[in-house]
């Protein structure tokens, strides 16, 4: 990326940025590149960098914690994405399906694929109810479930959302509030569904037909950001979780970290800047005098869905061409099902072999969460079979990855415990939080890192509001960033 010509001066300002996951390491390197007036240092409470985007490995094996398509219409993301990847970015074609009564339907929607499946008569049902709901609608769209009914009738709720969200998010859709629905699925229902399958037309977001994706898997992005960073002279220390924010009246004054030993340090902020991207829940709870009563109460309310995921090694090829499937059926616990071959060829070391991630919604210490890696090994064979795609017994190899505070829940609490938080947090002199966690926004990836672009280009002067990152806008219609000088 070319650079304007940047005064000499040594770099001054310290910024301390909690987090080592996609936005954290955005925001380093985003200050890094840009100005010679600050030094970072990047805390990653874990082994390795990118957060729920990482890449893992089990015997030359390479497997992601959840899809990641790297997607967007921001174009400051775009072009970071391609400065640091260059070569190693490929396109991929999406190919993804939905298993439901048996039989997998194509996503998204083809017209005639879908009527063979779910046949000619309870099509029509779902034609009436669509035209019953668009007629006398819900009056109010409260919840996920008045917002989908409105758009796609009760009978496609019935069938194609209900079972998956409450999956997905171990509660009712009737529990979960319509921003999450307006933010995740916005600009698609029925009749531009049937139209799209039609006419080939998208403009869906979420239905792209193909995406960019690094050559090793989404954590190859935010390795070689690490490595970027270190080079400019930031700092990114591994295996030092934040345990205490340290704070004087509405100033940050310190950072509290633990090392794999139980050894404490201190990091003194001085006059330099906090960016943080941990969950706002863990946050609350790490300052140091803690927030007012009423603001801790709040952050208590602020809930999250983790996920597991089962990667099985088989002893034969591919068993279906997928990126991922999405499985609605109640009788088996996998929610998702990738092929990481479909991804990349270059994440498996044998092409003879395939790799299939199980993907599994849970709460963490319940029941999924608490099975041994041996026991999940072996459901997740057991449900590999069950839907037809391939033989317990073609299993030669598995690993399993659990993954706390994947999602932030926007159940029926969230929105007045958010403002809460978020309005005691907007006070704070030195310190700004980004990212989907800490923000407690289910954010795609580049609205994450957009988040913390613009906390980085806040401490050069601009002025943005990181908790309004117009989600909607930055995928459906051409989005500019505006910078305005302080």
């Amino acid at each position: 990326m070319t650079q304007p010509a940047l005064p000499d001066t040594p770099r001054t300002r310290d910024v301390f940025i909690i987090g080592g996951g996609p936005a954290g390491l955005t925001a380093a390197y985003e200050l890094l590149r840009n100005s010679d007036a600050f030094h970072t240092t990047v805390f990653e409470g874990s082994h390795m960098v990118g957060g729920i985007a990482r890449t893992e490995t089990s015997n030359g094996y390479r497997f992601d914690i959840g899809g990641h398509r790297f997607f967007t219409k921001v174009p400051d993301v775009q072009r970071m994405w391609r400065d640091v990847m260059g070569d190693d970015f490929i396109t991929v074609p999406r190919l993804s399906r939905i298993y439901y009564r048996g039989r997998f339907f194509s996503y998204p929607l083809k017209i005639f694929n879908a009527l063979e499946n779910i046949g000619v008569y309870e099509s029509f049902r779902i034609m009436a109810s669509y035209l019953k709901w668009r007629v006398r609608p819900h009056r109010v769209e409260d919840t996920f479930e008045q917002w989908v009914m409105n758009r796609f009738g009760g009978r496609l709720y019935m069938h194609f959302f209900r079972s998956y969200t409450e999956k997905v998010w171990g509660i009712s859709p009737s529990n979960i509030r319509a921003d999450w629905a307006a933010q995740r699925i916005k600009n698609l229902s029925l009749t531009k569904a049937v139209w799209n399958s039609i006419s080939g037309a998208n403009d869906t977001a979420s239905l792209i037909e193909e995406f960019q994706y690094p050559r090793l898997g989404p954590g190859q992005m935010w390795e070689k950001t690490r490595d970027i960073i270190e080079e400019s002279g930031g700092t990114v220390l591994m295996n030092a979780p934040v345990g205490r924010v340290l704070r004087h009246g509405m100033r940050v004054t310190g950072i509290e970290t633990t090392d794999a030993g139980g050894t404490t340090a201190l990091h003194d902020v001085g006059d330099g800047a906090v960016i943080n991207s941990m969950a706002l829940r863990d946050l609350i709870r790490a300052f140091d005098p803690p927030p007012p009563p009423e603001v801790v109460e709040a952050a208590n309310r602020l809930n999250y869905r983790d996920f597991l995921i089962v990667t099985l090694v088989l002893n034969k090829a591919d068993p279906f061409p997928d990126n991922w499937i999405y499985v609605h059926a109640p009788e088996v616990k996998v929610g998702r099902i990738q092929n990481f071959r479909a991804w990349s060829a270059d994440m498996l070391p044998d092409k003879d072999t395939a790799s299939i991630g199980m993907e599994y919604f849970c709460q963490e210490g319940d029941g999924l969460w608490t099975m041994s890696d041996d026991d999940l090994r072996d459901l997740a064979g057991r449900e590999l079979e069950q839907l037809g795609l391939a033989s317990a017994e073609d299993v030669i190899g598995a690993a399993v990855i659990r993954q706390p505070k994947a999602y932030p829940v926007y159940d029926g609490d969230y929105q007045q415990a958010l403002e809460t938080v978020g309005n005691w947090l907007r006070r704070l002199e030195n310190f700004q939080t980004v990212g989907r966690n800490g923000l407690h926004r289910y954010n795609n990836q580049d609205h994450s890192m957009l988040s913390a672009m613009y906390a980085a280009r806040n401490l050069m002067g601009e002025d943005h509001d990181v908790w309004n990152v117009n989600v909607d806008r930055s995928y459906h219609e051409e989005f500019e960033v505006t910078r305005k000088a302080s």
